[in-house]
């Protein structure tokens, strides 16, 4: 079993610097306009040709009310008939890309993101879903892991029964903080019996995982009311609670411009904020597995941590990493083989392409063999806090430390600093150094831009 993560303030003071929020390689910033459709169905004919698995994310924008901390792509409306002109596109899309893959390509994984998806009806979450099962081979044995982001005020008991009746077993529920001066301060109000709710629903019918996610740093939030939030969530055993820090970067998400900044909380309140979590949670059996995300031991994502096929892409922690991954939807990022692309992020742009016939694709990048060796150093780092040099060596026939002497020096202060274990043959983020893997991981960052850049924020 891994080790426990152990609270070092000094550490975290001296190494928590300004750095990409999602630690994932190459970047979203990394993606750019020299890609185009032609690439995006040149790589699902490979998929197809090699018999490879496939993970599906659908993102579905609609949210009937702004929440100002959010910072996804989005679209307020309290208008419902704009979801059936968008789902509509969705199905022309599903359609383009299917044809290009075999039926013989089982889906593993299935997501629903957003934005929130149950602003659609229920005979648009019908529709979608018989069409995606008529396009796309779906694993139906219930081992597949198919999920549901869930706004509980826009969920019921027959929300949730539809859901498993449409094949669904796992729920992300979106909280940030049960105070109600916090949620109205972010324009969240969302009582703890409404999460409650859709909790004991998704028990009785037997939903396989069930995720809660919290936030800290959020406008009046105290240290006392947050550990309040964190018990309470803590009493509904939910197998997965994510705690991650509140970004405020109102020059780059315009919905956060309606926050008071003067009743952010401070930096020291906030390391309080996320030091009474970890102590509540790892006291309450929960493991750390990485980037803010805490697991119940027979949790999946903890049970292959512990054997050692854990992943994480942009939707973050998975244990389908031998998927390829096909992003549906205004936005959405696909990885097939050594390829990433993205859908335009404006809805109007990705709604005349596929008028037009043509696929949203706009920007992307294909890996080299540079960042290929980079990608698979950061995930065995974030995901399981280790990284042997022969594993890197055997595969791309380098010399670890010669390939990444610029950086050796840094990695000899972080290991004398305590943050990792440098050894002849492999790294180790220390205990007191799990919930800063991330600045172990940007060393070996290719394109990180500036510091102070929008696009970065203190990871705790």
């Amino acid at each position: 079993m891994l080790d426990a993560i152990r609270w070092d303030a000094d550490l975290i003071h001296r190494y928590d610097q300004d750095g990409p929020r999602n630690i994932c390689y190459p970047t979203p910033l990394q993606l750019d306009g020299h890609l185009s459709s032609f690439d995006f169905l040149h790589a699902l004919r490979s998929s197809r040709q090699e018999g490879r698995a496939l993970s599906l994310y659908i993102h579905l924008p609609f949210c009937a009310d702004v929440c100002y901390q959010c910072n996804r792509n989005k679209v307020i409306t309290n208008d419902r008939g704009r979801a059936l002109p968008y789902l509509e596109r969705l199905e022309k899309e599903i359609e383009l890309v299917a044809c290009h893959l075999g039926s013989d390509q089982f889906v593993e994984q299935l997501h629903f993101g957003g934005g929130t998806p149950t602003f659609l009806s229920h005979a648009e979450l019908r529709r979608l879903m018989a069409h995606i099962r008529q396009h796309f081979n779906l694993q139906d044995d219930d081992h597949a892991d198919f999920s549901v982001a869930i706004d509980p005020r826009e969920a019921d008991w027959p929300t949730v029964g539809l859901l498993r009746e449409l094949g669904f077993n796992g729920i992300s529920i979106g909280l940030q903080d049960l105070d109600p001066d916090v949620q109205r301060a972010i324009n969240r109000v969302q009582t703890l019996e409404q999460t409650q709710t859709v909790i004991e629903a998704a028990r009785t019918l037997q939903f396989r995982s069930i995720h809660v996610e919290l936030a800290y740093g959020l406008p009046r939030q105290t240290a006392e009311g947050f550990a309040r939030t964190v018990d309470a969530i803590i009493a509904l055993q939910p197998d997965r609670v994510s705690v991650s820090s509140y970004a405020h970067l109102p020059e780059r998400h315009m919905a956060q411009r309606r926050i008071n900044a003067t009743e952010l909380p401070t930096p020291p309140d906030k390391l309080v904020m996320l030091k009474h979590s970890v102590e509540l949670l790892t006291c309450a059996g929960y493991r750390y597995i990485g980037m803010g995300q805490f697991a119940l031991p027979d949790d999946e994502l903890a049970m292959a941590q512990e054997d050692g096929t854990l992943h994480r892409n942009y939707q973050g922690y998975t244990t389908h990493g031998h998927c390829d991954l096909i992003g549906l939807g205004v936005s959405a990022v696909s990885h097939i083989g050594d390829l990433y692309c993205q859908n335009n992020s404006d809805i109007t742009l990705y709604q005349q392409a596929l008028d037009q016939r043509q696929l949203a694709t706009v920007r992307g990048l294909r890996c080299n063999e540079d960042d290929q060796i980079r990608q698979r150093v950061i995930q065995s780092l974030i995901c399981n806090f280790e990284l042997r040099f022969d594993d890197i060596e055997s595969i791309f026939g380098i010399r670890f430390s010669a390939y990444f002497k610029d950086i050796w020096p840094s990695l000899q202060e972080m290991d004398a600093d305590g943050l990792i274990s440098l050894r002849e043959d492999a790294i180790s983020i220390r205990s007191a150094g799990r919930l800063l893997a991330h600045r172990v991981c940007m060393q070996f960052e290719q394109h990180l831009p500036p510091r102070h850049c929008a696009q970065l924020s203190r990871a705790i």
